[in-house]
């Protein structure tokens, strides 16, 4: 029986990146594989099993219920990061970075 529970639609979806040891990079797709499930799926249920358990963490918690995660960009200040990005000139020998995708493009 998996430990993991079943989808739940209507979640506020952050976008997160971060590293992994290869190893568990090769595991969270195995397992995702295993459930039908995508890996974002499996690392968010991860988190959730594993830290609801966490007695002493959440005792931490209750003691500071304030945000630790940083705030979201606003909409305008990721499109003006991006076209920052998009209109520097390619360094010879590369290929130049596609314009930013906009809203109104999709």
């Amino acid at each position: 029986m998996s430990r993991i529970k079943p989808r739940t639609h209507g979640k506020d979806i952050v976008r997160h990146i971060t590293r992994v040891d290869r190893e568990n990079y090769e595991t969270l797709f195995a397992y995702a594989e295993f459930l039908g499930e995508s890996t974002d799926y499996l690392v968010n249920q991860l988190v959730q099993t594993v830290l609801a358990k966490d007695k002493e963490f959440a005792a931490w918690r209750a003691q500071h219920p304030d945000l630790c995660a940083p705030a979201k960009p606003t909409q305008t200040a990721a499109v003006a990061h991006s076209t920052r990005e998009s209109t520097r000139a390619a360094q010879p020998g590369q290929k130049a970075p596609a314009p930013p995708r906009t809203a109104a493009a999709e």
